[in-house]
């Protein structure tokens, strides 16, 4: 007993060896029973170490982590797929699309993405900028996006700018004519699903100097963005607003992120009509550890309710093919994504999971200047050299192959042969409480 209990120390201490050479390559052997205080109900140790090793092999586990579900006993985890009989999956040697338009208005600017998911808004200030700089270049590698959130636009992101989404919150913080012109997308928040009616905020303990600078505001000093845009209290303001962006850049797509209240449906028919290209709909499970947890699990709409209650007023409207939805707000898995899709959207936006890949734990400092061990969310100097962006860049583009593999291998198992075909088909979807998605 004794030589195991040692040999368990040796494996822990040899694991945080390698987290600070990027390596966490023990992490898989530990295994979940020796790992009891990783994760929680929805982010699991399983889908934990999972999601880490996919980042680290480009492919699925194999080695028995589930990596499909979580133990929330609620949500997608208790959603399955209705798989159809082997003979009746798509042959392998028929190709399979997993590409989806950001654009479905007969007007401006065309653009397409090979898998349905682009990265959210993590601003500079919650998350440092060598973890912006790592996925902005693994957005370039996979010709996707990823969102700078409200603190602004770093220089560095530059050379990457044609897959760069820039964010435009209530706050302001960081809003200039020049990121704007340069953004291929621009993403207006509104609400944020973790924290709906309470706007953003950044304490002070990471208002650095560099911080402080690029969100013009004072060093050390707290950051809230009022809840809501105080200009905007009706359809014809929202049009206003984006009017404006396209006035700055013309050939912008727009997208508004919103959260989930009762009359989500509504405001989705309001944002088409104000001229949105995307729609973003964000939902109450996800935030990083910086979000109030009174918010996350009480305020908002779940988004699997959302999803379709969204999907079915747009049919009902005529306007389902004129504007793209997004799901977003605690999407964790390829099994998230598909099944976000099969209740209506077209796609989703990845945030945690793209940090799980870089080494997050969900130990919730992540609102600490220094609190996060990684070096994901923070503002430290010295903690923010843990991660190479080029690495960290390797990570999320291998986690987003190992989505797409995923994927196509959820349609042939459903006999769909592109990922719109799945859009809307709650029929090929089944409620369990034994929920494995193993097909």
């Amino acid at each position: 007993m004794q030589k195991t209990e040692k040999s368990i120390e040796q494996l822990i201490a040899e694991k945080h060896t390698a987290a600070l050479h990027h390596g966490f390559h023990l992490w898989p052997q530990l295994g979940t029973a020796m790992m009891p205080a990783l994760g929680d109900f929805r982010w699991t140790a399983d889908l934990i170490l999972a999601t880490w090793l996919q980042a680290e092999t480009g492919r699925e586990p194999e080695n028995g982590l589930e990596y499909r579900i979580g133990n929330s006993g609620g949500g997608f985890d208790l959603l399955d797929f209705k798989w159809l009989a082997r003979e009746q999956w798509v042959p392998e040697d028929i190709p399979v699309s997993t590409a989806i338009s950001l654009n479905r208005r007969p007007t401006d600017r065309k653009i397409e993405i090979p898998l349905p998911v682009y990265g959210g808004g993590m601003s500079y200030g919650s998350i440092s900028e060598h973890i912006m700089l790592a996925r902005a270049m693994a957005a370039t590698e996979w010709n996707t996006y990823t969102s700078t959130g409200e603190g602004g636009y770093p220089d560095s992101l530059t050379p990457f700018k044609d897959h760069v989404i820039t964010q435009v919150a209530t706050g302001m913080f960081g809003v200039r004519e020049e990121t704007i012109q340069k953004a291929p997308i621009v993403e207006f928040k509104y609400a944020q699903g973790a924290k709906p009616g309470l706007g953003g905020h950044l304490l002070g303990d990471k208002t650095t100097m560099a911080v402080a600078k690029m969100r013009e505001s004072v060093p050390w000093v707290s950051l809230f963005s009022p809840f809501p845009f105080h200009s905007v209290y009706s359809v014809e303001d929202h049009k206003k607003h984006i009017d404006w962006i396209r006035t700055i850049n013309p050939t912008a797509l727009v997208c508004v992120k919103v959260s989930t209240p009762t009359d989500i449906d509504m405001v989705a028919v309001g944002s088409y009509y104000a001229g949105a290209h995307i729609l973003q709909i964000d939902g109450s499970y996800g935030g990083t550890g910086a979000a109030p947890e009174i918010a996350k699990k009480n305020i908002s709409m779940p988004v699997e309710f959302a999803i379709p209650k969204v999907h079915r007023y747009l049919v009902q409207e005529g306007i389902r093919d004129e504007i793209v939805v997004m799901a977003s707000g605690g999407i964790r898995t390829a099994y998230d994504v598909a099944k976000a899709i099969a209740l209506g959207a077209d796609g989703c936006v990845l945030g945690t999971s793209e940090l799980v890949a870089l080494g997050c734990t969900r130990c919730s400092n992540c609102e600490r200047g220094r609190g996060c061990p990684f070096g994901l969310t923070t503002t430290d100097p010295e903690l923010t050299l843990l991660v190479d962006p080029e690495w960290g860049a390797m990570r999320i583009a291998n986690l987003y192959q190992s989505f797409a593999s995923q994927l196509v291998s959820i349609l042939r198992r459903l006999g769909l042969r592109d990922i719109s075909q799945l859009r809307g088909r709650t029929d090929l979807l089944q409620y369990t409480k034994n929920s494995t998605s193993r097909g």
